[in-house]
């Protein structure tokens, strides 16, 4: 069976959420036999960690193929996902599987050419802040509409999603977990050196800097404890200049407060292995793998209690009233002021996430999706 992949900026990659579960499922599903063929954007390149992986357009037996773009802010996406459905419609793929709500919008491409369509939807991505309300906001809705009446299957992350198909579109959907390997934990090096961090002297998130994922109540929480904690806030923008330039503002004048930048490789496996607690104050989720990457580098983790994060954490994490930085802040300085509470939360949740989310599983279900 052949399938290519769209919508996504590029593999390998851990710039974003679609970008890591692809670069994690693909292989696996070459390996149970499928050959998989990922449409990269043409103007975006591989980070460092993945230099000299990808050799005759090849990546771990995916095949990789660019879709032509302009470099435009806004726009790179949206032509990105046109040419490479266009592209993809004139192959001999037996399915075309849309990554985002976004891309699906030329769905019905690869439709007129009597293509199966799959469409994974990571999230509700026209509710995100950076799109605002005008004309990506609503372009992006479009693609949820297009996806929901034409896709001949639609995967989603959570039950919320699933309820929200059924309920607005009255649309069944399947849900396809994300998975989760288990990581190799690092001792404190690079981080030392970079930015003079040590085991439990800090605390992270890891996340894009988007309004949606909160950060901005952390910065704002983190001002109202008396904690020699630093914060590290791991993650660059992602087309949200003015945003990021906003938390920078926030944090002048804390000298305790870090911005590591895009960080991937050995540097991430450091931060998430040394952090005291790790802290994820989103609005709004798909399914994230921040959250599963957490809990399974053994870290206690604070979060939003949005449904989409207890329903993955259930009891294995500690959660605050999404949005309410005086409920975040409380928290935060519950868990600095009790190590052994903190311990108690790190004990045997890496297990615990490991046994339920499992990468296997999900290229199994994709691939008995893919079947039906």
């Amino acid at each position: 069976m052949k399938v290519a992949m769209i919508g996504h900026k590029v593999v390998p990659s851990r710039r974003g959420g679609i970008e890591n579960v692809l670069t994690t499922l693909c292989p696996m599903l070459c390996e149970m036999g499928l050959e998989v063929t990922c449409y990269n954007r043409a103007s975006d390149k591989v980070e460092n960690e993945y230099v000299g992986t990808v050799e005759n357009n090849m990546y771990k037996g995916v095949k990789i193929k660019n879709a032509w773009t302009l470099n435009v802010r806004g726009f790179a996406a949206m032509i990105a996902s046109f040419t490479a459905a266009i592209a993809a419609s004139f192959c001999d793929y037996d399915v075309i599987h849309f990554h985002a709500e976004g891309p699906c919008v030329a769905l019905w491409i690869p439709k007129l050419f009597g293509k199966k369509c799959v469409a994974t939807v990571h999230g509700l991505d026209w509710q995100r802040e950076k799109w605002g309300k005008g004309f990506a906001s609503k372009y992006i809705k479009f693609g949820e509409k297009v996806l929901a009446k034409y896709a001949d299957e639609v995967i989603v992350l959570s039950q919320a999603a699933y309820d929200y198909f059924k309920e607005t579109y009255n649309r069944e959907t399947t849900i396809i977990h994300n998975g989760i390997n288990r990581p190799q934990r690092k001792d404190a090096e690079l981080i030392t050196e970079k930015y003079g961090l040590k085991k439990d002297e800090y605390i992270s998130v890891v996340s894009r800097l988007t309004a949606e994922k909160g950060i901005h109540y952390l910065i704002d929480a983190y001002g109202k404890i008396r904690t020699d904690k630093k914060l590290v806030i791991a993650g660059d923008t992602s087309d949200t200049d003015d945003y990021v330039r906003m938390l920078k503002e926030k944090a002048a004048g804390n000298p305790n407060i870090i911005f590591t930048g895009f960080v991937s490789g050995d540097t991430l496996n450091e931060i998430y292995s040394n952090a005291y607690i790790n802290v994820l104050p989103s609005d709004l989720e798909g399914m994230s793998l921040c959250l599963l990457e957490s809990l399974a580098y053994k870290n206690a983790l604070l979060c939003s209690d949005i449904p989409e994060n207890t329903a993955v954490a259930e009891d294995k994490a500690i959660y605050f009233k999404k949005a309410n930085v005086e409920d975040l802040a409380e928290k935060l300085q519950a868990l600095c002021d009790d190590s052994e509470l903190v311990e108690k939360f790190r004990d045997g949740v890496d297990e615990f996430i490991l046994n339920k989310y499992s990468w296997q599983d999900v290229a199994k279900s994709t691939c008995e999706l893919y079947q039906k």
